[in-house]
Formats: structure tokens, C-alpha cells, sequence
């Protein structure tokens, strides 16, 4: 007797649980998802939202018309609640004039005014065997390049960024790995080498407003980043002294290309039109500023390039190691 009393309590107790039309989960009944939602928000919310889901019976036609836009609302409120990872939504940026930020590529902390009153005629001449293997090397390449674009510059400067892009990027590279592996600082050339590879890299970008490289200019830069790459990486490993010379003497090239830019813009034989949105945020030109602008601004930077590359190799023909002499920060 005391058996069947026993049993019938247990069932009385169990029986709303076991038979119920929508069984409590074991997480919702030890109170894990609570701590869970708390710990992982966006992951909990999303899980929730599709639980809603499917608790929510299906709509039956001819209902009420004033149930779709508040199902539209609730949509539209999940997925901002989702907008990252984690849930959070993003800050909005915004411009100087209170327009809201529109590129991803940079942020309004990575513009700047280009100092265009820098030297441009500034010359390292070749003294020692690297400095004229340098020299000569840059000299080398200068031919090929006229008899192939001539007076086209916006593909000149399409080519010519893919490849002034690639140095600072190996040499930042190598130095940070050199930084990890003994267990010193770099002063500041990691970051000095990296800059100068992204500046370069938004060159390009803007140049894509002005001119589309053709199939065969694509196929250009593709063997031609494959080979210079790995090239400079064997050179800057064997010398970084050298490498850097290079640079100096590439970006030499560039202010004097740039030049003969200017020159043709000038004259009118290119037509001067009005700057590419991203250059005007990106150097914070005026909003009436032209492609003579544009590439006024380059020029300055490849100038700044140029001498910090030069420097750099300087500090290690004196024997000394780029992380005893601070690198030259934000010489935009």
C-alpha cells in the first residue's frame, strides 16, 4: 500500500514535466542557459532568437495585417543585435564636418596633411659597391619602363605601387620576427617600415580611381610582385643595408616620375580632374581639390620615403643596428 501512495506522489510530481506539450530542456531546468546567455550574449541571443522561432506558431492566412511590420520591426532589431561577434555595435566615426565616416580600408586617426615642403632634388650619392649595385640597378629599370608606358603615368602609377608597396612590408616583417626571436625591441622601425608599406598600399587605392588596369597590366604586377618580393627578401636578409639603398633609390624614381606627372598635368596634355573622394579624406585636401593635388601629395610622400630608406641604410653602414636609433614616426 505505502508502494502505490509512493508512486502516485512521484507521479503527481513528474507527471506535469514527462507529459507536458513542450518539455522544459535539461539546460533551461538546471539554469545553465541564464549563465550561459550572460557569458556568450550574442551566441544566447541568437540561439533564443531561433528558439522564439520555432515556439512562435506559424501565422494563419487572413490574419491580422498590422502583425507583418511589427514582425519586420523585431527582424530588423535582431539583426542590428548582431551587427559583430559579440553583439556589441559598432562606434559610428565621423568626419571633421560631422558627415559620417564612409572607408573601411582607413579610419579618420590614420589621415593626415602630406608636408609638400619637403626637399624633392635631394640626392644620396652611390660611394660604396652596394650604394652603386644600387644605383645601377634602379638605373637598369628605367628603359624597360619608358618604352612600356611612356607618357601613360596613372598606369605607370598603378605598376609602380604594387611594387614600392612590398619593401616595407617584407623589412617590417623580418624586423618583427627579429624582435620575437631575441627578445629586444625594434625602435620603432617595425612600425616605421609597416606605415611606409600601407601609405603605399593607399597610393594604389587612389590611383584605382583615376585609371583600371587592363588584363594584361594585372598579369604585369602579378609576376612582378611574385619575383620582386622574394627577391627583396634574399636581399634584405643577406644585407639590409643594401635593400634599404634600393628603396632610396626607387623612391627617387618615383618623385621624378611623379614629377613628369605634375609636368603633363601642367600643360594640359592630361586632363586635371577633380580629386577621388578617398584621396580628399585620406590627405584631408580641400573638396574642390584636383588630381594635381593628388598627386602633389604623393610625390611629398615618396620623398619622405626616400629619405628614411637612405637613412636607415646609413645607420647600418656605421655599424650600428636599426633598434639603437629611433625611427623616424609619422614623417608623413
Amino acid at each position: 500500500m505505502s508502494s502505490r501512495m509512493a508512486g502516485a506522489a512521484l507521479l503527481r510530481h513528474l507527471g506535469p514535466r514527462l507529459f507536458a506539450a513542450e518539455p522544459v530542456s535539461g539546460l533551461a531546468a538546471r539554469g545553465l542557459v541564464p549563465a550561459a546567455a550572460r557569458i556568450l550574449p550574442a551566441r544566447m541571443s541568437t540561439t533564443a532568437a531561433e528558439a522564439a522561432k520555432e515556439a512562435t506558431p506559424p501565422e494563419q492566412h487572413g490574419g491580422s495585417s498590422t502583425e507583418k511590420p511589427k514582425a519586420a520591426a523585431d527582424g530588423q532589431e535582431n539583426k542590428k543585435g548582431i551587427v559583430s561577434y559579440w553583439g556589441i555595435e559598432p562606434r559610428k566615426l565621423v568626419k571633421e564636418d560631422g558627415t559620417e565616416w564612409r572607408w573601411f580600408c582607413f579610419r579618420p586617426w590614420d589621415t593626415y596633411r602630406s608636408d609638400t615642403s619637403i626637399d624633392l632634388k635631394k640626392h644620396h650619392e652611390p660611394r660604396a659597391l652596394p650604394d652603386k649595385l644600387a644605383y645601377w640597378l634602379v638605373k637598369s629599370l628605367i628603359v624597360p619602363k619608358q618604352l612600356f608606358f611612356q607618357r601613360r603615368h596613372a598606369s605607370h602609377a598603378l605598376l609602380l605601387e604594387t611594387v614600392a608597396a612590398v619593401p616595407g612590408m617584407v623589412g617590417g616583417m623580418l624586423l618583427h620576427l627579429r624582435s620575437l626571436r631575441r627578445f629586444e625591441q625594434s625602435g620603432g622601425w617595425i612600425r616605421a617600415l609597416l606605415e611606409e608599406a600601407e601609405n603605399e598600399r593607399m597610393h594604389l587605392m587612389t590611383f584605382l580611381e583615376v585609371a583600371q588596369p587592363k588584363w594584361w597590366e594585372r598579369a604585369l604586377v602579378l609576376a612582378a610582385q611574385g619575383v620582386y618580393f622574394n627577391a627583396y627578401f634574399l636581399a634584405y636578409l643577406a644585407s639590409p643595408k643594401f635593400a634599404h639603398r634600393f628603396v632610396g633609390y626607387l623612391e627617387e624614381e618615383a618623385v621624378h616620375s611623379y614629377t613628369e606627372y605634375l609636368k603633363d598635368l601642367e600643360a594640359g596634355i592630361i586632363e586635371n580632374t577633380p580629386a577621388p573622394a578617398i584621396a580628399i579624406d585620406y590627405w584631408r585636401l580641400p573638396a574642390d581639390a584636383k588630381l594635381k593635388d593628388v598627386v602633389t601629395v604623393v610625390r611629398a610622400d615618396e620623398a619622405h620615403h626616400r629619405d628614411v630608406n637612405h637613412f636607415a641604410s646609413d645607420i647600418h653602414y656605421q655599424g650600428m643596428k636599426l633598434k639603437d636609433t629611433p625611427a623616424p614616426l609619422g614623417y608623413h
